[in-house]
Formats: structure tokens, C-alpha cells, sequence
């Protein structure tokens, strides 16, 4: 099969699905109009309150909900074959995954910026919000250590790309206070910053030479470095790092996108992976399996928490909300798209392919899954005559700044969390944001150096997708109930949120039994699943209940 072919196919899909179904969403579902008040002008405060251009908070909230993982689990997922992966990122974006995004961050806005979290204790019960924000630490506390892992493998596979990702960053920050403390507009300086971090790639690897003894550094010495990074992150302002980095990611996706589609319809490559591959030696069963491998690149409970954590906070129009909630998913699914198809036609032969998914753990397992999208997808760029280590050595920069981006948003939302439940219990030291930020830190790096020996990898990704689904069925329930409290038809949301939900939910079952089984290496996630689990069946117990019970405004008492 034709992979160039395949992804026209899609992109078509993605774009009509915008067009015609966002629309709809925009205007009869959430009704979103360009002078209603939104919060960033409301509480603007100069760190998370933020009123944003609308196309500076697109690469934003883009690159926040990318980050690697539409990459990494799609290149797992390939594993049970092409089809069933590339059906799902499909109808998974279109239908599920930027619905869930859209309106989450539509509910936000109506709620003066609040998390999905505080908008369930609204919507829902003040002991739904106490339980939800529990889940979403836990998810927050997953997503940590797991880029955490995917960020060190990579430089410890690819240390070409520990330059660049550094030069990024003094970029960013320099960005950041052009920008904002000089009145410089963006563009501009992040066209410069973005050539200058080009031109890293190419001395990516001559820095390694200058510098060999940083290819020394453990995977485990790198998890720690990349989490004392992000607690400095997460409290800074999100103007000085997030934004501006956010911004040059956009631009990087944008040509990594573009190079990647570009290299497709010159290559021409064949999918030699096969179409369904039911039964791979060592892999969980696909059904329900597929589903949470690949979450990002179709549906992300994640994505909820950065849509009503910190987009709803920078929103200057209520209606910019359609193309960075929507339209930010449709890009996720087209990176979800482009990882299934480098990491099924990058390859020469079926031989090839094989090396990397023989079996579940083939080839040092998530580090070979890493390598089939790196690889794969560096043979596309090499195919308009790029060098192929400058190609992977750029690749692997993208996925690196995306996973760290994640890392960042990630530890500031893990922040405003804690300090959430925090301000519920009247705890006053985590109301602190240096605190709760290295509460939030502390707990991730216990999770990534405890279990499996210290070598997470594949072992904490089927956790991070079911907690993951767990939350977007949750969002999906919270945007149902108001929904319906406000007279409005509910289908969009609920049937995504069954679907989500059962699979998860079946899925999880299966993975508690199987942490249990290895206790003495497991014994963390044993019992974190277990109460993500029970929490989560509590959470949706209630939430079913009160959307069974919900009327629309002209009914409530409130109303007359």
C-alpha cells in the first residue's frame, strides 16, 4: 500500500471534519462568540492570566498537547499492524479526540478559566472535584516520569540532539523577554531563534566530539536532570519559557510536518509492516490495547488538563477556541498519522521492520520504538537530499522538544493542582507554588527510579494511556452534564465517553492483575492503579447519576 496515498486520505478526512463538524461544534454546540468575556482579560496577572494573540497561543497549546507522545504510541501501537492504527488516529481525532479538546477548553471559558477538575466540582459535586483532582495528579504524576524516560533515551540513542535542545531553551528565554519586556513582536526574533536552532542540528554531533564525556550519563542520571529542569520551569512565568519555547516548536513541527509530507509524496514508500497483526510475541491483547497505546494521537484526557489548566487562561477571543482546541488536535492526529506511516514504510523490507517488532520487547523495547519513527522518518526527509544524520539528528531534536515541552506544561499543571486541593484542605504549605511545584517533582522522580528496576519504559506506558483515557472519559462526562444543563444535545460528548471509558476501564483491570503478579518490582504501580481505578468507577458512578438527574435551564429553579 501506497503510505503517500494513505495520508492524502486523512488530511482530507482532518480537513472536512474542521470545516463542517468543528463549525457546527462552534456555533450550535458551545456557542462561542467573539465578545464574550473571557478570563485571561478578566484576571489578567501577568503569570497565568495572559491575554495571547491568537496564533502565538495555537503553537502553545500545540506543542503543549504533542509532545511526544503521538509519536511514541503510534510507533508502539504498529506493532498489531497498520490498519488498526491508522483507523484510529482517524476517526479517533475527528470524532473523539478534538471534541474532548474543543470542549474542554469551551467549559474552561465558561468558567472563568477554572480546571476541568474545579468545573467538575461545579458541574457535578464538590466530592467529584475532590476525586477527579486526585485522578489528575495521578495522570500528571505518570506523564512526568514517563517523558522524563522518553527524553533520556533519546539523548542517551541520539546525543546529537542534547546541543540543540539547550540552544532552544536560551533562545526561548531570550525570546520571552523580547517579546514581552521590550514590546518586540514575536515573529520576527522566533524566525531568527528558529534559524539559529537549525543551524544547531547541523553541530549537534560535533559537540558530542568536543564534549564526550556527556554521552557517559545514564538514562536514570538524565531522569533526574530533566525533573529538576521542569520543577525550574513550572515556576517561572509562563511568559519567560513556555510560550516562547512553545512558539518555536510550532515552528519546528510545522517543518518537520512539512519535510515529512514532502519526503512521502517524493518516496513514494511502501507499507511493508503488515496490515493486522493480531497476535506479536509478548504484547497485550489489541483489543482494548490499541486504544490506549495510541492516546495523544487520538484522544488524551491530557490534553483536557492543558486546554482548562493553561490555554483557558491565555484565550483573548472565546471564539479563537475552535482552531487551537480543534484545529490543535488535528495537528496532533496528523503527527499521530506521520508516526504510524515512518514507523510502517520507513522501513526497506518487512525484515527490517521485524528487527524492531518481532515481539513486544524486540530490540531494547521502547528505545527501538523510538528508533523505528526516528529512522523511518529521517529516510522520508533524506528522500529531498537532506543528509541522513542531519535528518534523524533533527528528527529526534523534534520529539525531544516536544516531550520536554509536555515535561513543562506538565509540571506547571501538576502545580496548580496540588495547590487546588491545597486551598480544599486548607493546607498551607503546598499552597506555596515552590512547594506544591516540588511536591509535584519529588513524587514523579520516586515513580521513575523505584519500579521496573529504574528502567520504566514500556512498563509505565500502558499506565500512562489507561489513566490517561480514564480522564478524558471523565472530561467527556463533566462537558455532558453541563451540556445538558444548558438544553443542549449531549450525543457528541456521551458516546465518545462510553467508548473511551469501557475500553479503559476493561484495560486497566488487565493491567492491575498483571502489576500484582510482579510485586516486588511493581509494587507502585499495583497500588496507584488500583486507586486510579477505584476512584475513577466512583467519579463516573456520580457523574452518570447527576446526567441522568440534569435538566435543561428552563426547568431549574434557579431559572425561575
Amino acid at each position: 500500500m501506497n503510505a503517500a496515498l494513505l495520508a492524502l486520505i486523512v488530511f482530507v478526512t482532518f480537513a472536512l471534519g474542521y470545516r463542517f463538524y468543528a463549525s457546527y461544534l462552534s456555533t450550535r454546540i458551545f456557542a462561542l462568540g467573539d465578545d464574550d468575556p473571557v478570563p485571561s482579560r478578566e484576571f489578567e496577572d501577568g503569570i497565568d492570566f495572559v491575554p495571547t494573540r491568537k496564533d502565538v497561543l495555537w503553537g502553545h497549546h500545540f506543542t503543549s498537547i504533542a509532545g511526544a507522545a503521538p509519536i511514541v504510541g503510534p510507533a508502539i501501537a504498529v506493532i498489531w499492524g497498520w490498519l488498526p492504527a491508522l483507523l484510529w488516529v482517524t476517526i479517533g481525532t475527528v470524532f473523539m479526540g478534538a471534541v474532548h479538546d474543543f470542549g474542554a477548553l469551551a467549559i474552561s471559558l465558561r468558567h472563568k478559566g477554572s480546571s476541568i477538575g474545579e468545573v467538575a466540582g461545579q458541574v457535578i459535586s464538590p466530592r467529584v472535584r475532590t476525586l477527579f483532582l486526585f485522578i489528575v495528579s495521578a495522570l500528571i504524576w505518570i506523564v512526568l516520569a514517563v517523558f522524563a524516560f522518553i527524553i533520556a533515551t533519546l539523548f542517551t540513542s541520539y546525543p546529537g540532539a542534547i546541543f540543540p535542545i539547550n540552544v532552544q531553551i536560551v533562545i526561548a528565554v531570550a525570546l520571552g523577554w523580547a517579546v514581552y519586556r521590550r514590546g518586540i513582536p514575536i515573529l520576527g526574533p522566533s524566525l531568527v531563534g528558529y534559524a539559529l536552532l537549525i543551524a544547531a542540528v547541523f553541530f549537534g554531533n560535533a559537540f558530542v566530539d568536543l564534549v564526550p564525556w556527556i554521552t557517559t550519563i545514564t538514562v536514570t542520571q538524565w531522569v533526574v536532570i530533566l525533573l529538576v529542569y521542569s520543577f525550574i520551569a513550572s515556576v517561572l512565568p509562563v511568559w519567560l519559557l513556555l510560550q516562547p519555547r512553545d512558539y518555536l516548536n510550532a515552528h519546528q513541527l510545522i517543518t518537520g510536518l512539512t519535510l515529512l509530507t514532502l519526503g512521502l509524496i517524493v518516496a513514494q514508500p511502501v507499507l511493508v509492516a503488515p496490515m493486522i497483526n493480531p497476535n506479536p510475541e509478548g504484547a497485550p491483547p489489541m483489543l482494548p490495547f490499541l486504544f490506549i497505546t495510541i492516546a495523544c494521537g487520538a484522544i488524551s484526557g491530557f490534553h483536557g488538563l492543558v486546554s482548562s489548566g493553561t490555554t483557558s487562561k491565555q484565550v483573548g477571543c472565546a471564539s479563537d477556541a475552535k482552531p487551537i482546541g480543534y484545529g490543535g488536535m488535528l495537528g496532533e492526529g496528523s503527527l499521530g498519522l506521520l508516526a504510524v506511516l515512518a514507523s510502517t514504510a520507513g522501513f526497506a523490507t518487512f525484515s527490517e521492520w521485524q528487527v524492531h517488532y518481532g515481539s513486544w520487547g524486540a530490540a531494547n523495547g521502547l528505545s527501538a520504538k523510538l528508533s523505528a519513527f526516528v529512522n523511518g522518518g529521517a529516510s522520508f526527509v533524506a528522500a529531498l537530499g537532506i543528509p541522513v544524520e542531519v535528518a534523524s539528528t533533527f528528527i529526534a531534536t523534534m520529539v525531544i522538544a516536544f516531550a520536554a515541552t509536555s515535561l513543562d506544561t506538565g509540571a506547571r499543571i501538576q502545580r496548580l493542582v496540588i495547590s487546588e486541593l491545597a486551598e480544599a484542605y486548607d493546607f498551607e504549605p503546598l499552597k506555596n507554588r515552590y512547594a506544591a511545584g516540588a511536591a509535584g517533582i519529588a513524587a514523579a522522580l520516586l515513580l521513575a527510579v523505584t519500579q521496573a528496576g529504574g528502567h520504566g519504559g514500556l512498563i509505565l506506558w500502558p499506565l500512562f494511556g489507561t489513566t490517561n483515557q480514564l480522564v478524558a472519559g471523565v472530561t467527556l462526562l463533566v462537558i455532558s452534564v453541563w451540556l445538558r444543563r444548558q438544553g443542549k444535545p449531549v450525543v457528541f460528548t456521551l458516546v465518545p465517553m462510553i467508548l473511551v471509558s469501557t475500553a479503559t476501564i476493561i484495560a486497566m483491570l488487565g493491567e492491575v492483575i498483571g502489576y500484582f503478579s510482579n510485586w516486588n518490582e511493581q509494587w507502585l504501580l499495583a497500588i496507584s492503579a488500583s486507586l486510579i481505578l477505584i476512584l475513577d468507577v466512583w467519579v463516573i458512578a456520580e457523574g452518570l447519576k447527576v446526567l441522568a438527574e440534569a435538566r435543561g435551564p428552563a426547568a431549574e429553579p434557579e431559572a425561575a
